[in-house]
């Protein structure tokens, strides 16, 4: 409701934004749930665990992928996952491009995995992504070398924002989404943004957000404990 509330709410952005569930250690069971009160969209940060639980509920529920992506769990994600697999939200690197690139294309000669670059609009070295002058190179060199790869906008995760007015990872994304668009000619709505979290989505969203991650606020407080 408070997501709905404030897409509604902002000016000069489109009124639709996509709530992600962030379900990392959470049950299948707290999964299904969500997905038996009518969502569809969910968030892991962990291979071992995503391909635990895609196989153990049902297969049209969409996964973006929004943690640390090593290469060599690439082919493992996307074999397990396929085609219930929304996008992974985290890179960063030419390397992983190339890598999910390859496994998108063993998979399918015609569908196109969708992927979001990571940038580091904090620039924390515990941050992952690409740097902000970095972030319209990488599109390019997605572009041009990665036929089975479809960006479909960009993510931060940002710093912490506990006052809930933090803004300067948000324009920067914004600023970021302007070059990306120049250097593949389409439109700047042609590519979404994720941004914004638990403590501060409805910022995120009065600042052109069109999909938030929230676990917490859903699922109730995560517990580590539980294997990755």
């Amino acid at each position: 409701a408070k997501v709905h509330a404030a897409a509604q709410a902002r000016q000069g952005y489109g009124k639709n934004v996509r709530l992600v569930a962030v379900s990392k250690t959470k049950p299948v069971e707290a999964i299904k749930a969500a997905y038996d009160a009518g969502h569809r969209h969910f968030g892991e940060n962990y291979v071992q665990e995503l391909v635990a639980k895609a196989p153990a509920l049902p297969n049209d529920i969409e996964w973006h992928f929004i943690g640390t992506l090593q290469s060599n769990k690439v082919a493992q994600l996307l074999k397990v996952v396929g085609a219930s697999l929304a996008c992974v939200e985290t890179v960063g690197t030419p390397k992983l491009a190339r890598a999910l690139d390859k496994a998108a294309r063993a998979l399918s000669a015609s569908q196109k995995l969708k992927i979001m670059i990571q940038v580091n609009t904090s620039g924390e070295e515990s941050k992952g992504g690409v740097e902000p002058d970095l972030c319209a190179e990488l599109a390019r060199t997605i572009s041009k070398e990665c036929a089975g790869l479809e960006i479909a906008g960009l993510m931060t995760i940002g710093a912490p924002d506990y006052s809930g007015c933090r803004s300067e990872d948000f324009e920067s994304l914004r600023k970021c989404r302007r070059e990306v668009a120049e250097v593949l000619s389409i439109s700047e709505d042609d590519l979404e943004l994720s941004m914004g979290m638990s403590n501060d989505f409805e910022t995120a969203i009065g600042q052109g957000s069109t999909s938030v991650r929230v676990g917490s606020q859903i699922f109730g407080a995560r517990d580590y404990t539980v294997k990755k």
